[in-house]
């Protein structure tokens, strides 16, 4: 039996270091490749390997002879070496990939394509460049692909649980494996301070987030697919929140405020030591000792070369941009930096993507903000060091060094954000529409209303897929994660205006004091603002009780989306998973609070649909546009014409001292305190 249509291509993302014909789907595939499509290794012996490995197969998947497509661009990058995005010349390659299989004119073409390249390039590369092209061509887009945890599990675990994964799938029958614990808090003890937030930096569906939504929004590429509504403007957001919910989880532990990494002259105070390894090649990530000295990088074989001075002068031509109102394009034309694009464009500068107005007078400030960290233990490759757990976007939010970074790239949007008006009354107030009550309660009975719990949960993942020649069938480890119990807000929103109303309710959380217990002013509290929900209401005249459940998050995906096997994702009935893996982690929704509860404010808004519509409808419960708030919608415009982070992405007025004053003038906003308890147990997951 042959499989037909687009979904043979997921045979291609599998166990990704196994060859090509190699079995897959527990030996029921295999892929016929014609002979010259087997690398040198493999040909000579060609015959005998497809009727050692082809007799028992289920499904046979024939690859159409196409002739030898001309890949040696991609060749350069080393198949058993690193691959990195922050690199320009692996962004380049990347993109010149995606275009190659984009332009390819069917889906048998792109299987013949993909299958030659498959065994020639490096498999995070091949596997990031198809992912990109399925997610982009008409033909393939609804095809679920796997998570990167399935494909690369070293990146995201201790590695010392592979040899007792291999070993169980080895020696014991599928149905009595036991489950293999992942370790937590495996780098480092409770003497470093900063391992108080690495459930956080360690987590699983947090790394798994930051890696998807690069791949959702890639910086390089054919401008079909880099060139997406307000790109920039969401780079900045989606990074914004996450130094915010750092912060948060930083006042938690006790820990204050990630401080930026503005002075690359000093040392960098925090180590990290990340005991992960590298696919390709099996080689552990370097690690980065305490007060490491940021240096010139001048790595040739990496074609990574720049100064220290020469991120100090593009730090400081983008703030200069920014205090007179206008970047410099190309032919030196001033570009304002309005209220409605200067965001954008910033973020398309600083990231860069190819969408930079003038990338080579601002050069790569956030991307060499990475390199010059990550490759700071080896700058000039005299050691044969590759790059640190920050130079890969899957790794990075590990290094507590990722923090930092964005901590000063945030400052430079916020530099932006300072330079506009605070909004006027007319842009922040909803007539006749009163907020009268806000509240969160558990959803359980007789819970008391706005206490938020916080726990441990163990849960269940399936790595098999990525043990590369390791055993058939599958392998279960579990790990341990934050997780909050479920609840629900309850909003009663008085409509005096006569006739229903349309309106957009936005929902954030935020710290009332700081580590010290110190009460955070209102400038202070803004930009730790983090957004738990947005969603459409409408509103009859009168009294509308509006309940809204934590699982219906506009930022977050569930679990079954973070970490779903690709077995379960390529069957019939689940195209709902499309676009599906872009999302902050729902089991992170909720910061993780004290034994005691930590206070917070808990804020609502509902804002004027008129002003917040795009004229273009949408359900958030179909094709996953439930994570639009970090995510966008596929194929159309950002779901909301406001700012993002609107309303605390700007100043107010100086005189608003703190959030109460903010919230007090406008009857279609309300504040509620609410406490956040962390109980120190651990529940498996059922």
């Amino acid at each position: 039996m042959a499989t037909s249509g687009n979904r043979k291509l997921l045979a291609l993302l599998q166990r990704p270091l196994e060859p090509t014909f190699y079995p897959k789907d527990d030996g029921k595939t295999v892929i016929d490749l014609p002979e010259n499509y087997l690398t040198e290794r493999y040909r000579p012996i060609g015959e005998a390997l497809q009727n050692r490995f082809g007799n028992d197969a289920d499904n046979r998947i024939p690859v159409r002879n196409v002739g030898t497509p001309n890949i040696a661009f991609a060749e350069v990058i080393d198949r058993r070496g690193g691959f990195s995005l922050f690199n320009a010349k692996h962004r380049k390659i990347a993109g010149d990939l995606i275009a190659l299989f984009l332009n390819q004119p069917d889906v048998e073409s792109l299987m013949s394509v993909a299958s030659y390249s498959r065994d020639r390039l490096n498999p995070v590369l091949f596997q990031y460049a198809l992912a990109v092209a399925i997610q982009h061509r008409p033909d393939t887009k609804d095809l679920n692909i796997p998570s990167f945890l399935e494909l690369f599990p070293d990146s995201f675990v201790d590695p010392s649980v592979f040899p007792k994964l291999r070993e169980e799938g080895a020696v014991v029958q599928q149905e009595n494996r036991m489950t293999i614990d992942i370790p937590s808090n495996f780098t480092a003890s409770d003497r470093e301070d900063e391992q108080r937030l690495a459930f956080f930096r360690e987590d699983i569906g947090v790394n798994l987030h930051h890696w998807h939504w690069h791949l959702v929004y890639p910086g390089d590429g054919p401008d079909a697919v880099v060139r997406k509504d307000r790109r920039g403007e969401l780079f900045y957001y989606m990074h914004q929140q996450l130094i915010a919910r750092y912060n948060v989880e930083r006042f938690c532990a006790k820990l204050s405020r990630v401080q930026p990494l503005n002075n690359l002259r000093q040392p960098l105070p925090e180590g990290y030591f990340p005991k992960i390894i590298r696919s390709s090649n099996s080689r552990a990530f370097p690690p980065r000792p305490q007060n490491q000295v940021l240096r010139d990088i001048n790595r040739v074989d990496d074609d990574v070369i720049f100064s220290i001075s020469d991120l100090e002068r593009w730090g400081s031509r983008i703030a200069e941009s920014i205090d007179s109102g206008f970047v410099l394009g190309q032919n030196g034309q001033r570009i304002q930096l309005t209220e409605a694009n200067g965001t954008d464009i910033l973020g398309n500068i600083m990231e860069p993507s190819s969408l930079s107005v003038n990338r080579q007078y601002y050069g790569s400030y956030h991307g060499d903000l990475h390199n010059v960290v990550a490759y700071s233990h080896d700058p000039d490759n005299r050691f044969l060091e590759g790059y640190g757990v920050v130079g890969e976007f899957q790794t990075a939010m590990r290094d507590p060094s990722f923090y930092r970074l964005h901590c000063e790239v945030d400052n430079m949007f916020h530099r932006h954000k300072a330079t506009l008006p605070a909004y006027p009354a007319n842009q922040l107030n909803y007539n006749g529409i009163q907020i009268q009550s806000l509240a969160v309660q558990l959803n359980r009975p007789n819970a008391p209303q706005n206490v938020l719990l916080t726990y441990w949960q163990r849960t269940q993942v399936d790595l098999a897929t990525g043990l590369d020649f390791g055993p058939q069938g599958n392998v279960f480890a579990s790990f341990t994660h934050l997780q909050h119990a479920p609840f629900t807000f309850r909003l009663s929103v008085n409509n005096t205006s006569g006739a229903a109303r349309r309106g957009t309710c936005r929902i954030f959380i935020g710290p009332k004091a700081d580590e010290r217990n110190t009460p955070l002013t209102y400038k202070e509290q803004r930009i730790l603002m983090v957004e738990l929900d947005k969603f459409t209401v409408t509103l009859n005249p009168g009294t509308n009780n509006i309940v809204r459940r934590s699982e219906q998050s506009s930022v977050t995906i569930p679990y079954e989306r973070t970490f779903r096997s690709a077995a379960v994702s390529s069957q019939p009935g689940t195209e709902v998973y499309r676009f599906c893996n872009c999302g902050w982690p729902h089991h992170l929704l909720i910061p993780k609070g004290t034994p005691e509860g930590l206070r917070f404010d808990l804020f609502a808004m509902i804002s004027d649909y008129s002003g917040d519509t795009v004229n273009q409808e949408f359900d958030e419960n179909v094709n996953c546009n439930d994570s639009h708030s970090f995510c966008g919608l596929r194929d159309q415009l950002y779901p909301d014409r406001r700012p993002m982070g609107y309303p605390f992405d700007r100043n107010a007025a100086t005189s608003i001292r703190t959030l109460q004053d903010f919230t007090r003038p406008n009857s279609n906003m309300a504040l509620t305190d609410v406490q956040v308890k962390f109980t120190n147990t651990v529940i498996a997951r059922t």
